[in-house]
Parts: structure tokens; sequence; C-alpha cells
């Protein structure tokens, strides 16, 4: 890694960085798998789309946001396959981020430059980040254009604000599981372990913690079910609670409100609360201040392992292999 005397070393780890992951072999078959699932996608949304504006609901002027949300049972949709298969980009992007280095010797060289030891782990993020967010609005923009051309009508700013709020929640999504993957590399100083760990992790949120909460649903269920005691709200809530620490969860949630504008709220809600509701969709704002909740969660988590990781990596001693 060379390296001008006018060149900040951040700038220049930066660089290295996105080279190296666009360069490799890992990147460009979880790109091909990502790109070929979501064409498959949006050529289902596109043959069922008449289908699907026949249903008569509030979002059936909404053309856009239905290329992202629209299944027709044989493959799911752009959003489920972006919830699925996106935390694989992020574990695919961070789990050797540090044990490579580690088990390579490179790690102590470039330290031992005048290179302070924030700017690796920072840098290391950066150009993660920067990928990801490149991939992610490609592919929306892609099935935008794809979307136009077949439909013919432009979306609306409405729409269009709303596809770039998916878009930037998606990255944060994103970011969350690169952080974990991030933090797992410092963890173990094998590659295995970390990639093991971080797909642990992943297969327990996607697909075993909805098992778990059912179960625990089925468990606390009252069984005098017509009791003056018996509270649906509170026991729904109490359900809802549960799912809302599932990140996957988190990010269906942000991307059902901001996808489809006539959800107006989420979690249980009493018969007073309803009442008097008009089902019209809700503007942009609106659908943020619903969601806002998830996103806060979303953020925090992932500024959690940041930052955890930014405490280990600091703290280690590195010492040449």
């Amino acid at each position: 890694m060379k390296m001008d005397k006018t060149d900040h070393p951040f700038n220049v780890i930066v660089h290295k960085e996105i080279a190296d992951h666009v360069h490799s072999w890992r990147f460009i078959i979880l790109i091909a798998i990502i790109t070929l699932t979501c064409m498959g996608a949006l050529y289902t949304s596109l043959t069922n789309m008449s289908t699907a504006i026949k249903s008569g609901n509030a979002d059936n002027t909404f053309f856009f946001l239905k290329l992202f949300t629209i299944s027709d049972g044989t493959l799911p949709s752009f959003v489920s396959f972006i919830n699925f298969l996106g935390p694989l980009l992020g574990i695919a992007l961070g789990f050797d981020a540090m044990s490579s280095e580690q088990s390579k010797g490179t790690l102590c060289r470039i330290l031992s430059q005048p290179i302070h030891r924030d700017c690796m782990i920072n840098a290391k993020y950066v150009a993660a980040m920067i990928v990801i967010t490149a991939m992610l609005f490609v592919l929306g923009f892609v099935v935008m254009g794809c979307g136009l051309i077949a439909i013919g009508i432009p979306p609306t700013p409405q729409e269009f604000g709303r596809i770039v709020g998916f878009l930037v929640v998606s990255v944060f999504y994103v970011s969350l599981w690169l952080n974990l993957a991030i933090l797992f590399s410092l963890c173990f100083r094998q590659m295995a372990t970390s990639a093991l760990a971080s797909l642990a992790i992943w297969l327990f949120f996607s697909i075993f913690y909805t098992m778990i909460v059912n179960l625990l649903a089925k468990a606390f269920m009252p069984h005098e079910m017509m009791s003056p005691y018996y509270n649906p709200i509170g026991y729904q809530r109490f359900i809802y609670g549960l799912m809302s620490l599932n990140p996957c969860e988190l990010f269906n949630q942000a991307t059902s409100v901001l996808l489809m504008p006539s959800i107006r709220s989420l979690g249980p809600m009493t018969m007073e609360q309803v009442q008097g509701a008009i089902p019209s969709p809700l503007p942009l704002g609106q659908s943020l201040l619903v969601i806002w909740p998830q996103l806060t969660g979303l953020i925090a988590v992932t500024v959690l392992c940041f930052s955890i990781s930014y405490t280990l990596f600091m703290r280690r001693e590195i010492r040449p292999r």
C-alpha cells in the first residue's frame, strides 16, 4: 500500500479497502446472487401488477411502491429479499475485517507507520459502508428504471421520497450486520470462527427467534379468555415487544410503513383508537414519525456494536508474528 505525502492515511486505506472488496470473488458471487434474486422479484411484481391494483385498497395509486412489495407466492418480494440477503452482504464484508490482517501479519506493519490506530478500523467501516450504500442504491434505482420502462408512468415525489427512505433504512439494516461481523472479527482470531458466529446470529434472528416467541406466546396465553381479568391489549403488546427485539422485524416494520402508505400505526390498538380513523394513505412525514422507534432501535444497535469494536481494537495489544 503506497502512500504519497499529500494523501491522508484514512483516504488511502479507504480506497484500498474498497478495491479489495470490489475485486474479491466473494463480493462478485454475492452481488450476482442478490442481483438475480432481486430481478426475479421485479419480474414477479411486474407480471402481477394488474392483479394487485384490482384488490381495491388505499395504496392503488402508488404504482412504483408496489414494485418493491408485490409477490405472487412463487418468489418473495424485493423487500423480503433485502431483509433475508442483506445481512449476508454485511457479514461477507466484515467477518474478516481485522482477523485477516492479524493472520497475515500486516496489521502490525501498517500500524508501525505514522498512522493512528483508530484510522484503521474507521477506514474499514467507511469503505464497507460505501460499497453497501452504492450497491443498494444501484439496485433500487435499477428497479425504478425497469418499472418506469414497463409502466410508462414516472414516480411521484411522494413515491420517490419513500423509495429513497426505504434504501436508507436498508443501509442502516445492513450496517448493523456489518458492525456485528467486525465485532466478531475482533473477538475471534480465526476467520472461519468469526464467519460462523455471525451466520449463527443471523440464522437465529431470521428463523428461530420467531419460533421462540410463538412458543412463549402459547405458554403465556391465558386459559380463561373470557375472564374479566384478561387484558388482550396488554398480552398483544407483550408479544409485540418481544418481536421488536428482533432486528429483522424492526426492518420489516419500518419498510412496511414506508412502502405501504395505508399503514397508519404499528402494534395493537384499542377500538377507541381505531374509531373515526379515515382509511387514507399517510404523508411521508407522518410515516417517518410512525417508524421513528424502529429506526432508533436499528441505529442504536449499530452504534453499540461499533462502539464495542472500537473499544476492543483500541485496547488490544498488537504484536508482530
